[in-house]
């Protein structure tokens, strides 16, 4: 999050603490911007520790896997596309705080004073609850934050299904805190709080006792992602489930949480799932009649409509059955298996482009930019079977072939000419489906 040269590796035990906001004062106070670590890249591997982790124990517990495949891919795709541009503009979140911080502060709270960090706990909290509120609450602002609620499985993949918008506005919501906190402590404690709310997205952790109370937990945070008539609106709780208690949108778990959006958007495709809401806004808008009303689409509820309330009716929720099936078209076992290691290699792709941003050359961070999202285009064009999927893959290949042999995309010497062995026999296998289909197209028209 911060800008300037990369800060030194974190201790594992300090690591572990920040995705449970436990890390002490003393050791997480900073005096400038610059010297604030990137909490969040430096605990990305332990994200894949913990899905891991995760994914034997709902095993055992349920005798069955937690993760459907293409549901974990089009999440983790969702967190990948969200953090590309942090590639080319890095803390881009900060830079109005820090203007309003040297031009405008009424107030200058010691950086090194564990009551500026107590009291920065509670102000991120607490603004994130409004923001997330008002998330839900104004359709335009719910366009960039459904991408979080639209998958139907609620695990610690879900977390990681992240609004490649969201943050280009909530960080406005921020801004009065820069009368008095200094930026370098509100860095900390955004990355601490978005932390945080990784861990509390699963299933195999049940009630957590008296601090229910306090607390934002998976159980408090389950009835969020819900569909239930009784969970939408509420618990909107970063940290804390304080707020909720206090402003009246809590809600306490009860009957068996059915996730997702309620109209189901049935794609795994990224920008789809990204963008869809925009596209729903953008055509009520010019068929609802009357600037007012126009303008009511906009900044009112999700569910409005021209003679409802604000937030619209809650008998038009749609009623729960318990027997709700998500979106999961079968793929063959090869296509699975497949799936998972291109996605696995564009993840890695990923990790080295930012691991090595600062050395490339601004051709080839956009290169390897652009290719990254083509292959999540084209991953989530084969998790939704569609018959276009095979000539976006042959394309991809080819495009991987021609960025390795031009230099912009390097692998370790030894595995050049595998990679070139295998993108070069998908394209065969592609190529090969691609007949398959303009004969089959070919015998029908005939």
């Amino acid at each position: 999050m911060a800008a300037g040269s990369p800060a030194p590796a974190l201790p594992a035990s300090q690591r572990l603490r920040a995705l449970l906001y436990a890390v002490q004062p003393s050791e997480s106070s900073f005096r400038s911007l610059h010297e604030v670590p990137s909490y969040v890249d430096q605990v990305v591997p332990l994200f894949v520790v913990f899905i891991l982790l995760e994914l034997v124990v709902s095993s055992i517990q349920r005798h069955k896997l937690s993760y459907r495949i293409n549901d974990a891919i089009s999440s983790l795709s969702a967190g990948i596309l969200s953090q590309l541009p942090e590639a080319v503009c890095r803390g881009f979140e900060l830079t109005g705080y820090v203007y309003i911080w040297e031009n405008y502060r009424l107030y200058e709270l010691p950086w090194d004073s564990p009551w500026t960090w107590y009291l920065t706990l509670l102000g991120v909290d607490f603004t994130y609850y409004w923001f997330h509120r008002l998330a839900h609450e104004v359709n335009i602002l719910w366009a960039t934050h459904q991408t979080h609620h639209s998958s139907e499985d609620y695990n610690l993949s879900t977390a990681l299904r992240q609004s490649a918008v969201q943050k280009y506005i909530s960080w406005v919501f921020y801004l009065p805190m820069a009368l008095i906190i200094p930026p370098s402590v509100c860095a900390v404690h955004l990355q601490f709080n978005l932390l945080y709310q990784f861990w509390i997205h699963t299933e195999v952790i049940d009630n957590l006792g008296p601090l229910e109370w306090i607390l934002n937990t998976p159980s408090h945070h389950r009835v969020h992602h819900g569909r239930n008539p009784y969970c939408i609106d509420k618990n909107y709780g970063g940290t804390l489930i304080i707020w909720d208690r206090i402003f009246g949108t809590f809600e306490a778990e009860k009957e068996k949480v059915i996730y997702g959006l309620t109209h189901p958007i049935n794609t795994f495709e990224p920008f789809k799932v990204q963008l869809h809401h925009f596209t729903y806004i953008w055509s009520v808008f010019w068929a609802t009649p009357g600037f007012s009303n126009k303008l009511s689409v906009i900044f009112k509820g999700p569910g409005w409509g021209p003679g409802k309330p604000r937030l619209g009716l809650s008998e038009e929720i749609p009623v729960i059955t318990g027997k709700e099936v998500p979106f999961n078209p079968k793929l063959p076992v090869h296509l699975c298996v497949y799936a998972v290691i291109h996605f696995a290699l564009i993840v890695t792709l990923y990790i080295d482009l930012f691991a090595a941003a600062a050395t490339l050359s601004q051709v080839t961070v956009l290169l390897r930019i652009g290719y990254i999202i083509l292959t999540l285009t084209s991953m989530g064009l084969l998790m939704d079977k569609r018959p276009e999927a095979a000539r976006w893959e042959t394309v991809r290949c080819t495009v991987f072939l021609a960025l390795q042999k031009l230099g912009y995309i390097k692998t370790y010497p030894p595995l050049m000419f595998a990679y070139e062995v295998l993108f070069s026999l998908c394209i065969v296998f592609w190529g090969v489906q691609i007949m398959k289909q303009l004969t089959s197209s070919t015998a029908k028209r005939l």
